[in-house]
């Protein structure tokens, strides 16, 4: 059971580890209830809008420069760039679903990712027509977490020394 805010309604008793939230999703991603699937497609329609926009806006950028006869050499230069790094800021996004991102090499990329905005948006675009973006790498680290509790808080039982060896 969960909140409007996607977290989970737990006894003031309660032990074990929590599910960390997820941007836009909260902890409603765990059983995929309290308008899980409401919220994924929001993300894929909103990241999709997104990107629309932002092509607009990158073709109105291109507009310009054809207006100030900037020259071909500069046009190709901008798309190249504008491909490149958007290609880059996919490829990151998309791997930092799957696992931690450093943060030392996200602080080092961070202009190439502001650049290839595009990129990021699309990578949210298509992972959240397969679940909500980061899932699957907060799942693992979840049930991980889960097992080492359940291993710590289970209790042995009798006498070790007793037990036979095989």
């Amino acid at each position: 059971m969960s909140d409007d805010n996607g977290t989970p309604d737990t006894p003031a008793g309660s032990t074990g580890p929590r599910p960390e939230p997820l941007r836009f999703f909260g902890t409603t991603w765990v059983d995929r209830d309290g308008g899980y699937t409401a919220r994924r497609v929001g993300v894929a329609a909103g990241s999709l809008a997104a990107t629309a926009a932002a092509c607009l806006v990158l073709r109105l950028a291109y507009q310009g420069l054809q207006i100030a006869d900037s020259g071909s050499f500069v046009m190709l230069l901008v798309v190249v760039v504008f491909a490149v790094c958007s290609a880059l800021a996919f490829g990151h996004t998309w791997e930092g679903f799957g696992k931690r991102p450093d943060p030392d090499r996200r602080a080092s990329l961070r202009g190439l990712l502001a650049v290839g905005f595009v990129g990021s948006l699309l990578a949210y675009f298509f992972r959240s027509l397969v679940e909500a973006p980061g899932e699957k790498l907060h799942r693992e680290e979840y049930r991980r977490a889960r097992e080492q509790y359940e291993r710590r808080v289970t209790r042995r039982s009798g006498n070790p020394s007793k037990r036979r060896r095989s």
